[in-house]
């Protein structure tokens, strides 16, 4: 399930790309068989550690072009461990919203793309995650949890300061919104809850047509992400 849409954000073999704060990897997995040379970047040991034994189940299924490389790491996202302009592709999926100094974490993310590269940056949308913080303090209070709620505006200000062009946005995940709601209202033991989230593993597993249509066509009133894709402007050192 990518929150990143590779038609927009589009990622193919000879790039170079950057998943910091990769968590289970989806994306990451998905720039490697589509045969980038992945750096796949988090904070979290379990979490570089699955990701890297996913690589390998993927090179030893043929699943990646021979061409391609991935590559798992533990590091800061404050303080990355690459030379300028390394990557010219850089996610930032669902990260932003637990980091207390994002402009931080931004300005690094910034400062590895090359030129011309591009960045998507996702985020949970400002209605749908109030209504999560309304319902539950224990939804956003956990270690590690969401310490801010972003306005597009507010984020595309942020996007701007950091000295990047945004090119696009759209909204992801109409259907895990509700999900959200009855686990933040109920507990995600709930009866309610339980079931809505099978609906959710069934339709990440299966993709039905019709389901996909739906949610695209939910997206824009619904969707639980706001996306953005920026380019880092030619010219810039």
């Amino acid at each position: 399930m990518l929150t990143v849409d590779f038609g927009q954000f589009p990622v193919s073999a000879g790039n170079r790309l950057l998943d910091l704060g990769c968590g289970d990897g989806r994306h990451a997995f998905a720039a490697y068989k589509a045969g980038s040379d992945v750096v796949a970047a988090d904070l979290d040991d379990a979490a570089v550690k699955h990701v890297k034994d996913f690589f390998l189940a993927i090179a030893e299924a043929g699943e990646a072009p021979d061409a391609a490389s991935a590559l798992a790491i533990r590091t800061d996202g404050t303080a990355l461990p690459f030379p300028d302009g390394s990557f010219d592709r850089v996610v930032l999926a669902e990260v932003l919203e637990h980091i207390p100094d994002d402009r931080a974490v931004l300005a690094e993310a910034v400062r590895v793309l090359e030129p011309g590269g591009l960045l998507a940056i996702t985020v949970p949308r400002w209605w749908p995650e109030r209504v999560c913080w309304a319902l539950s303090d224990a939804y956003h209070e956990v270690e590690g949890g969401h310490v801010r709620i972003y306005h597009r505006r507010a984020l595309l200000g942020l996007v701007r300061a950091a000295g990047l062009i945004p090119v696009a946005t759209h909204h992801a995940h109409a259907l895990h919104s509700p999900y959200w709601w009855l686990h933040c209202a109920l507990g995600e033991e709930h009866p309610m809850a339980r079931k809505y989230h099978e609906f959710l593993c069934w339709d990440i597993l299966r993709g039905p047509r019709p389901v996909r249509l739906a949610e695209r066509a939910l997206d824009p009133m619904l969707g639980k992400s706001l996306v953005v894709y920026a380019r880092k402007p030619a010219g810039t050192r």
